[in-house]
């Protein structure tokens, strides 16, 4: 579905259940597409973090050397 401006200002809230029920929600202006609602889905959090463990040279990531270079990098001037 694809709606204008005003249309979209006017009903907000049919066009926000319209996309939690699935269906693609397109605001246009002046019929041109500029924005589309969708439903807000939950994230998974942090929990794959963990599999990093057996991720092998992962330390090396995080090594004094690396972060040293880091810092540098960031506060060289251009």
């Amino acid at each position: 579905m694809q709606v204008n401006m005003l249309e979209a200002k006017n009903q907000l809230s049919k066009l926000v259940q319209a996309a939690q029920n699935g269906e693609d929600v397109i605001i246009a202006k002046n019929g041109q597409p500029v924005a589309r609602i969708l439903p807000f889905r939950q994230g998974g959090g942090m929990k794959g973090w963990g599999r990093l463990k057996n991720v092998k040279g992962i330390d090396a990531a995080f090594a004094a050397a690396t972060e040293a270079e880091v810092a540098r990098l960031l506060t060289a001037e251009p």
